[in-house]
């Protein structure tokens, strides 16, 4: 007799995304794999509930009628896949899947892409959490795997290359990159981009949820850092290809997503790195702040920015800044 197929949960968690839902679980309702598909709406206005009841068997809606943030939306999914709060067992009759999908709705994947991360998480028990390879919606690659938060980083964010520092430095180690995603072959990283991820049932249920004290960025950063801490490890599968649009949802708010991302940075460093690290990351956010600042109102002075959008980049640089 053969064993039964594994079963994937998927955890979609949309904001005023209609279009781009409706394009990813398409691409979803090509799995060859038992897929179940948990949409949670974060209290959208724009018909995005509509699109998941309309999607077919197999894609279930769940409505929140308010924005928990990404990370409260995602845990909300996984409680409806059958991951009780705290971590203790649940009943047979509701055992949640052998795999989650985590994934945005500007996502669409491949053919065989969820397939392909499926069997690599089957051949490798040690593996925790795989991402994919990422592509652009013109098919060129997008960067996907990326180092855990350090200073340097934050310096190569704030005080660009070809400004300050080498060009050179942007896309290298030193910024959090890793030069095997031109290749081929799979390899391991410490955290993917969060907009794919599929994690075993095991490490959900050892490790729990995201961390709901991130509304908006940095949420997948320290899941993983949870993960790897709990002795999982995590890796890239480039066979299993997924098209992401990016910037979907937090566009609709760019200045105040500017503040979130400092904002999950800040705290992301403050729970899980020394507290001299903590300080001199706020003195480079707060430099970094005040550079962009005085960029802003150069761009001002030569006619390129409007006064409006000169307000706006200064009270989210002020904001960002204290928000540390």
């Amino acid at each position: 007799m053969n064993e039964r197929p594994p079963r994937v949960g998927a955890v979609v968690v949309s904001y005023n995304t209609a279009e781009l839902l409706r394009a990813c679980l398409a691409s979803l309702a090509g799995c060859a794999l038992p897929l179940r598909v948990v949409v949670v709406d974060n209290g959208s206005r724009d018909g995005s509930a509509a699109v998941a009841r309309a999607a077919g068997p197999g894609v279930e809606l769940l409505e929140l009628g308010r924005n928990l943030g990404y990370a409260g939306g995602t845990n909300a999914g996984l409680a409806a896949l059958g991951f009780p709060a705290g971590g203790a067992a649940p009943p047979a009759a509701a055992a949640p899947p052998d795999y989650v999908l985590i994934l945005n709705p500007d996502t669409v994947a491949r053919p065989g892409a969820v397939e392909a991360l499926v069997a690599f998480l089957e051949a490798h028990p040690r593996v925790g959490l795989v991402g994919p390879r990422l592509l652009n919606p013109d098919g060129t690659r997008q960067p996907a795997a990326f180092r855990f938060p350090t200073l340097t980083m934050a310096l190569l964010d704030l005080f660009p290359p070809g400004e300050l520092l080498p060009g050179r430095l942007y896309n290298s180690w030193w910024h959090g990159r890793y030069p095997q995603e031109r290749g081929e072959a799979p390899f391991p990283i410490d955290h993917p981009l969060g907009a794919v991820m599929l994690l075993r049932r095991e490490v959900v249920a050892a490790v729990g949820g995201m961390d709901e004290g991130y509304f908006m960025y940095s949420e997948e950063v320290d899941w993983c850092w949870r993960i790897r801490r709990a002795g999982w490890a995590i890796w890239q599968e480039p066979a299993a290809e997924v098209v992401h649009v990016g910037g979907a949802a937090t566009s609709q708010f760019r200045w105040k997503m500017l503040v979130a991302l400092y904002r999950s940075r800040a705290r992301f460093l403050s729970l899980h790195r020394s507290p001299a690290a903590v300080r001199a990351h706020r003195m480079i956010v707060r430099l970094g702040m005040l550079r962009l600042a005085l960029v802003a109102w150069r761009a001002h002075w030569r006619g390129q920015l409007s006064r409006d959008e000169l307000r706006a980049r200064l009270l989210a640089y002020g904001e960002a800044s204290r928000a540390l």
